[in-house]
């Protein structure tokens, strides 16, 4: 076997392992290596198990990853809804990688309804969207007052700009000068 050949098959070893919702798994890979795929693999194969989709979470960094994300799983379950028994079984086993083994066949085909009808929808969602329901959900155990309301980027830079500003308008305090003076010599102007 060649070191290519090995290479490649400690890389399907891996994503295997990573597919498998019995093992906990952090996927991080360059752009196009197949993270999606893994993830997509392995809540298919949670709900194949009888995992109901309103109980599964997907967290992704991007908005767009998490779009993509909820796209493909809901282009794979539509294909499978309208698949014959044994190109479904085929299809199956060649993303699951469970080649003779029998599968319910009548539930593959119903994920993709199940999947729609989901109360509130399948949950793909950014770390920083996570974070903010959980804030909402419980503001008084984060500290925070029930009316909260998150600045948006715009406003953030706004209030940056005018912090900055302020703090630059103080050029009477010399403790002040020398420590902006410090940090102008180690980082850029961005």
């Amino acid at each position: 076997m060649s070191e290519s050949q090995n290479i490649m098959g400690q890389a399907v070893s891996q994503a295997s392992l990573a597919a498998d919702p019995q093992n906990s798994a952090w996927v991080a890979a360059n752009a196009g290596s197949g993270k999606t795929y893994i993830l997509i693999t392995r809540l298919v194969r949670l709900m194949l198990s009888g995992v109901a989709p309103e109980k599964l979470l997907c967290l992704t960094y991007t908005r767009s990853a998490a779009a993509e994300m909820q796209d493909r799983l809901f282009s794979l379950l539509a294909e499978w809804a309208l698949l014959d028994d044994e190109a479904l079984q085929e299809a199956i086993d060649e993303r699951l990688g469970t080649l003779g083994a029998p599968h319910d066949l009548a539930l593959a085909r119903m994920l993709f309804a199940r999947a729609l009808e989901t109360p509130g929808g399948l949950r793909v969602q950014t770390i920083h969207s996570f974070c903010e329901s959980l804030l909402k959900r419980f503001p008084l155990e984060a500290g925070l007052s029930p009316q909260f309301d998150l600045l948006d980027e715009h406003e953030a830079r706004a209030m940056q700009t005018q912090i900055i500003r302020g703090l630059l308008m103080r050029h009477d305090d010399p403790d002040l000068r020398a420590a902006l003076d410090a940090l102008t010599r180690q980082i850029s102007e961005r």
